[in-house]
């Protein structure tokens, strides 16, 4: 029986391949399977994995006809995997060796529905710890129980897939696949899924996992239209978390984080091509509209001056009879 599957998605990262490659056969293991999938590559990529079947015991590739984004692969992977556990990988970071076996160690030892571990954050030469924001850890705790306090990073706050192990019975209960199509952003309406919806999950005190940051490719370092997708995301969370049936003590939380990511693309406004900045400030007044007035001006209310003017200038934009921004 298969153990793990990681699931590794991969487009257009050939300089970055071999490490990722690398540091997968410096973590196999003769019950771990590595679904390696192609998001439709147009670079060295593909044959970098073909290579990889040879060398990576436990590979399998899967290939996209067509380029569908990263939640999309990471479907792809899903709907491929059989192992008892789940995690992920991107294709452009990598693991320390030995890191695997004793993030399975960890779900095993808690017995939760999944585990949240720190990562290392890489900008060139540059590493950075960055923790899971929940104290507890090495125990299983009631998984709604970590989205609280609104005014304070929780772990709804640290979205990241590939920081982490998950169940299979999370993917057989419809909990574990992403949004289909987001190219950015598709990991939160994810994360507060699993957080209202799991059982359990702990937090394992583990370093392993290398966060490559600052990647020309990402799209976290493109201003296109694909980086506002992040709107589509968070509608997706506070559709959600209206219907949960704790929506009063969670919509805070959720439509504060809202506001906080409109008002940090705001700051970063420069960064998009024009056509797209203003594409941000039309799409994101009208989701201000659709939040909930009397949580939104709560939610303004404690936040810090800068960014709460930032939305505060943004809301009065809308226009009272269409829910549009003015031009």
């Amino acid at each position: 029986m298969v153990k793990l599957s990681v699931i590794v998605p991969f487009f257009n990262v050939q300089q970055y391949a071999p490490d990722t490659l690398h540091s997968l056969r410096a973590n196999a293991r003769s019950d771990f399977e590595f679904v390696l999938v192609d998001d439709r590559s147009t670079d060295q990529t593909p044959r970098l994995l073909e290579r990889a079947l040879d060398t990576l015991p436990g590979a399998r590739l899967v290939r996209h006809e067509r380029n569908g984004g990263l939640a999309t692969a990471r479907n792809t992977g899903i709907d491929a995997a059989r192992g008892e556990y789940l995690t992920f990988l991107d294709g452009d970071d990598w693991y320390g060796p030995g890191y695997l076996p004793r993030l399975v160690a960890a779900i095993e030892d808690m017995g939760t529905d999944f585990v949240r571990v720190d990562h290392v954050q890489c900008t060139g030469r540059a590493r950075n710890v960055i923790r899971v924001p929940h104290g507890r850890r090495g125990v299983s705790m009631a998984a709604r129980d970590a989205i609280l306090p609104a005014d304070r990073s929780t772990s709804v706050d640290y979205p990241y897939a590939w920081a982490g192990i998950y169940h299979r019975r999370l993917v057989d209960a419809g909990l574990l696949h992403f949004p289909d199509g987001l190219r950015t952003a598709e990991d939160r309406p994810w994360i507060w899924r699993l957080h209202r919806e799991a059982a359990t999950f702990g937090v394992a005190g583990l370093l392993g996992v290398f966060y490559r940051r600052g990647v020309a490719t990402s799209l976290t370092q493109i201003g296109d239209v694909r980086q506002l997708d992040f709107i589509r995301s968070f509608d997706q969370v506070i559709t959600d978390v209206s219907a949960d049936q704790d929506a009063d003590l969670f919509l805070p939380k959720a439509v504060r984080t809202y506001c906080a990511i409109i008002a940090h693309h705001l700051g970063n406004i420069d960064r998009f091509e024009p056509s797209v900045a203003r594409k941000l400030r039309t799409m994101s007044a009208a989701a201000l509209r659709r939040l909930p007035q009397d949580v939104l001006a709560d939610a303004l209310d404690s936040m810090d001056l800068e960014r709460s003017a930032k939305i505060r200038r943004l809301r009065w934009r809308i226009p009272a009879d269409n829910g549009t921004a003015a031009a």
